[in-house]
């Protein structure tokens, strides 16, 4: 594991779920090298996904901009010493109203 403790960046997550996200950031990290991003991401979103339900997304890099649409209270970025860790459970924004979907079939009639 990477010596040195998490820093959080940005959440709106309870504590609760902040700090299961570092406890499985650890566990991660535990099992595979730093330079193993893909399989520290795929272990924390499977683990996420399992817990809290479908949806989860999680980047893991040394360099990476995002800029991403997410659920309330479902958003984590912090860093562990250089490695940087984005975990979000992603939106397609607002629920659209069937109403719209009615309007549309009856333009198509």
């Amino acid at each position: 594991m990477l010596e040195g403790k998490a820093v959080i960046g940005e959440t709106d997550m309870l504590q609760t779920m902040q700090q299961d996200a570092l406890d499985l950031a650890a566990k991660a990290l535990d099992f595979f090298d730093v330079t193993d991003a893909t399989e520290i991401a795929r272990l924390i979103k499977k683990e996420f996904d399992g817990a809290y339900g479908p949806g989860w997304q999680c980047i893991v890099g040394t360099d990476f901009v995002s800029f991403v649409t997410h659920c309330s209270g479902c958003f984590i970025y912090f860093c562990i010493s250089s490695l940087a860790i984005l975990l979000f459970r992603g939106s397609a924004g607002p629920e659209v109203e069937t109403s719209h979907f009615a309007a549309l079939e009856t333009l198509k009639a």
